[in-house]
């Protein structure tokens, strides 16, 4: 396989609700956050994990694909999929799991991965703002349950929550190699539309995690998402 070339896609990822992308910490403080965000270690400031985007997306494109399943799709899957051809791009878009080890002609036609992530930092600007007004980089969510009969609130607990209007740097690199079409560019960015329409990180359901991507860049070209339909 010959690398022709590598495709830069940027954006400004900015958040239209608060998000929560957990911390994995499981320890409980007296009086502080139940479930806090995910932060750098060095700066303390909350970031998007890439891994959060990446699986997020493959797992939209699945399920647009109609065979998602309970883990991501392997080879094993393009060949009884409704979709084949999307399968194995989306295969080709994100790579392929161990169990393909038995497929190697399949495997060489489909090849390495071709989409590498970046973890998302806040914008400069975003966080100048941050800065100069002295603003908190997070905010605590209270939230509880209701007794359907008696309408009592309970199980009271505090989500920490990246808040509406932060900006992040969004970057994706996309190699392509010479057999590629451009329609792994065209099924990546459907996957971005996806995202804009349903939800990034924890509770969606609640109206967490609803993103835009601004400004969005591929190959030094503008792209606007909200003129692609995924659906097509």
């Amino acid at each position: 396989m010959k690398l022709n070339n590598i495709v830069e896609i940027k954006a400004t990822l900015v958040l239209k609700t608060g998000l929560h992308i957990g911390s994995g910490d499981s320890e409980m403080h007296i009086g502080g956050i139940d479930n806090p965000v995910i932060k750098n270690p060095i700066t303390q400031r909350p970031y998007i994990p890439g891994s959060s985007l990446k699986g997020k997306i493959r797992s939209l494109l699945e399920w647009r694909s109609g065979a998602v399943k309970d883990k991501p799709l392997s080879i094993s899957d393009s060949k009884t999929a409704a979709q084949p051809e999307m399968v194995k791009d989306i295969l080709r878009l994100f790579g392929i799991n161990a169990d393909a080890k038995n497929e190697q002609d399949i495997v060489k036609e489909i090849g390495v991965a071709r989409l590498g992530f970046w973890d998302c930092e806040f914008t400069p600007d975003w966080q100048a703002h941050l800065e100069q007004n002295n603003l908190p980089a997070t905010e605590a969510k209270f939230e509880n349950t209701i007794d359907r009969i008696t309408s009592t609130a309970g199980n009271p607990r505090q989500t920490e929550r990246v808040p509406a209007g932060a900006k992040f740097e969004f970057k994706v690199t996309l190699r392509q190699f010479e057999q590629d079409s451009d329609k792994l560019v065209e099924l990546f960015l459907k996957g971005l539309r996806l995202l804009e329409l349903d939800s990034l990180g924890g509770a969606g359901s609640r109206g967490y995690g609803k993103v835009a991507f601004e400004h969005l860049m591929v190959d030094n070209k503008p792209v606007n998402l909200e003129e692609i339909n995924p659906f097509a």
